[in-house]
C-alpha cells in the first residue's frame, strides 16, 4: 500500500474516532424467537449476526452494533427483560436511519413485511420513512438519511 493510501486511512480512522458521540444507543429487545427475529432484521436492514444463539442477538451494520435481541423470558444475570403476560413492543418505535433507502424498501418487500405506513414524505423531517411491524409487532421505521428539498 502506499504511503498517500496508508495516510488517508489514517486519517479516516482518526476522523471517525473524532466524530464519534461520547454516548451511543445500543438499543436491546424483547422478542419471543432471536433466531427467527435475527434473521428477519438481518434480511430487512442488511445487517449482519454478531453474537448468535437462541437466548441473544448482536445486529452488526458495517462492524457496528445496531440492535441487541434478547429472548423476552430468559433472565441471565439482570432478570427477565419483560412480562410475558404483555404484548411486546407497545408504545416502542425502533427507528433507523439508511443510507440507501430504495435497497432497505425493497428488503422489506422481499421478506413480506407488515407494512404499518408506506413510503411517504415527512414533511416534519424533511425526508422518506417507512413504517412497518417486525415479527414481535415492535414498530419499525426506516428514514432515508438523504434529506428532500
Amino acid at each position: 500500500m502506499s504511503k498517500t493510501v496508508c495516510e488517508l486511512l489514517a486519517y479516516r480512522v482518526v476522523m471517525s474516532q473524532s466524530l464519534r458521540p461520547s454516548v451511543r444507543s445500543q438499543p436491546m429487545i424483547a422478542v419471543a424467537d432471536v433466531e427467527r427475529t435475527s434473521l428477519w432484521y438481518q434480511q430487512v436492514l442488511g445487517a449482519t449476526s454478531g453474537h448468535g444463539g437462541a437466548e441473544y442477538e448482536q445486529l452488526l451494520v458495517s462492524s457496528v452494533m445496531i440492535l441487541q435481541l434478547h429472548r423476552l423470558e430468559v433472565g441471565h444475570h439482570h432478570g427477565a427483560m419483560g412480562d410475558p403476560e404483555q404484548p411486546l413492543g407497545n408504545g416502542v418505535a425502533v427507528w433507523f436511519e439508511v443510507d440507501d433507502f430504495d435497497a432497505a424498501v425493497g428488503r422489506i418487500r422481499d421478506v413480506a413485511a407488515e407494512i404499518v405506513t408506506d413510503v411517504h414524505l415527512n414533511p416534519n423531517a424533511g425526508h422518506r420513512e417507512i413504517w412497518i411491524r417486525d415479527l414481535d409487532g415492535y414498530l419499525v421505521v426506516l428514514a432515508d438519511s438523504h434529506r428532500i428539498g
